[in-house]
């Protein structure tokens, strides 16, 4: 069996399990409440799996990798170190208070929890309008999948695009959390799985130990060693490589399909455990972006018969040729659970934040009132048709993003999640921990962070965001520590809220 015809196969049994947890879950699933969180409680073990596959996506599998082969060491450091540090602090600190405050005040959505923790509907309107910059993240997880499924299954990435859409979207419409939870920590397991796998795949290059490892890379190139890579565009001293990935890290948590998900524990005694099995799961995943030396070593000049590799096909193009036809197909099925798991959250977060935050109020002031069941009815109907919008767009920039590719779509990413959560900061610390909190500081400390992170990249305000590749965590770093130097200076001129 040829490796395009097993991966078919696989891919339809996959899809077959994918649609029974769907059906199942959609016979729960009879308002926008329940697509959005849940109607029941679920277990620590669960929603911490669930997290984790959340947290991990295209990018960390299938996109990251690549910067890794590219650029060495410096790439690993940032993204599979630095980050992960900021992030998990974070997520410690911040999870049982805004699960408390969450609980309390019954929120669907991120934006809704600002619109109540701050009695403000036009924050909520705000962080509603905002959530579209999560698409970009949408969209790398779609180029993403897209490259491995043309590579295994040999077919145009047009179609492969169309196609994949077409399903996951489709099935998006009508599970929501009661289905993606089971699903997430099913792919979670998958990709813990095919994590180890990938990491044990490249044994063969420490045959002389760590240094000989090591020294296979600087004989390619120098760079690849070092902490810092001032070839690279990204990770060219401490600034790119620690600071700023830090802060971002820090800050990560600030995405409405991360900080909700302790919305769906049972109970508060609960959250420590989530917590510990989202962690050690997430380490592990963080460390697949080691497979990018891998990469280099088997593709030193980064060619495959004399045609250069792409940074988004570095790991794509490494399953396919460097792993044995079973261990590849266990490895493709791990990278569609990692882009999978992270799309079905984004989907389920930005289309409940777009029904629930936008449309909604809007109906409630030109219609005639209405049963509260029939409510939940017109919500949910309206709910399917923005999944049916965000999937067109994401068809139409994605195919844009693989014709003309710009180092790698992640920089799209970046751009655009960096700058939602550099926004969302502020408010949700000071909605946790602040106490009497002026409304006009979290709307004018968001504000101030988006305005700093697209003047900074895009009017190139430091040597960091100058040229063809700019750097999206220095943008977005400068945005978070403003933001954060206005909220407390407003903190203190403004009079406390009665």
């Amino acid at each position: 069996m040829n490796y395009s015809t097993a991966t078919a196969l696989l891919l339809t049994a996959y899809a077959g399990v994918m649609l029974f947890f769907v059906i199942r879950g959609a016979r729960q699933t009879k308002s926008l409440a329940d697509y959005a969180v849940g109607n029941q409680g679920f277990s620590p073990l669960v929603v911490g799996l669930s997290l984790a596959a959340g947290i991990t996506s295209a990018a960390t599998f299938i996109i990251n990798p690549g910067f890794v082969a590219y650029f060495g060491w410096s790439a690993f450091l940032a993204l599979s170190v630095v980050v992960p540090i900021g992030l998990y602090l974070s997520l410690i600190v911040l999870t049982k208070s805004f699960r408390q405050y969450g609980a309390t005040v019954k929120a669907l959505t991120l934006s809704q929890w600002m619109a109540k923790r701050y009695d403000s509907k036009a924050l909520g309107w705000w962080f509603a309008f905002l959530a579209f910059l999560l698409l970009t993240f949408v969209v790398l997880i779609a180029v993403g999948l897209t490259k491995v499924f043309a590579q295994a299954l040999a077919i145009q990435e047009t179609y492969v695009l169309i196609g994949m859409v077409v399903f996951v979207f489709g099935y998006m419409m009508f599970g929501g959390a009661n289905s993606m939870i089971y699903t997430n920590a099913i792919q979670a397991v998958l990709m813990l799985v095919v994590a180890l796998v990938m990491l044990g795949s490249g044994w063969h290059y420490f045959k002389d130990g760590i240094d000989g490892f090591w020294s296979q890379l600087t004989a390619i190139d120098p760079h690849l060693s070092s902490p810092f890579n001032d070839s690279s565009p990204l990770f060219r001293d401490w600034v790119e490589v620690i600071l700023a990935n830090f802060i971002v890290g820090i800050a990560i948590v600030c995405q409405p399909h991360i900080i909700t998900r302790s919305l769906m524990l049972k109970k508060d005694s609960d959250v420590n455990r989530y917590l510990w099995v989202a962690i050690l799961v997430e380490t592990v995943f963080f460390m697949v972006l080691f497979v990018g030396f891998y990469a280099r070593l088997a593709f030193p000049d980064l060619q495959i018969n004399g045609t250069g590799i792409k940074m988004d096909e570095v790991v794509s193009k490494y399953v396919v040729t460097q792993l044995p036809l079973a261990a590849g197909l266990l490895v493709i099925m791990g990278l569609v659970s990692a882009g999978l798991s992270t799309l079905e959250g984004l989907i389920q977060s930005i289309s409940t934040t777009i029904t629930n935050d936008l449309i909604a109020p809007i109906l409630e002031k030109k219609q005639a009132p209405i049963s509260e069941e029939e409510q939940h009815r017109q919500l949910a109907r309206i709910n399917k048709w923005v999944i049916v919008g965000m999937g067109l767009i994401t068809i139409g920039w994605s195919y844009y993003q693989l014709a003309y590719p710009k180092l790698s779509v992640a920089i799209l990413a970046q751009n655009g999640v960096y700058a939602y959560f550099s926004a969302a900061f502020v408010p949700v610390i000071f909605g946790i921990y602040g106490k009497n909190i002026h409304k006009a500081i979290p709307f004018t400390a968001s504000l101030v962070a988006i305005l700093v992170h697209f003047s900074v990249y895009y009017g190139g305000l430091t040597p960091y965001t100058q040229g063809a590749i700019r750097n999206p965590a220095v943008a977005a770093a400068l945005a978070i520590t403003s933001a954060v130097l206005v909220g407390l200076l407003l903190k203190w001129i403004l009079p406390r809220k009665k």
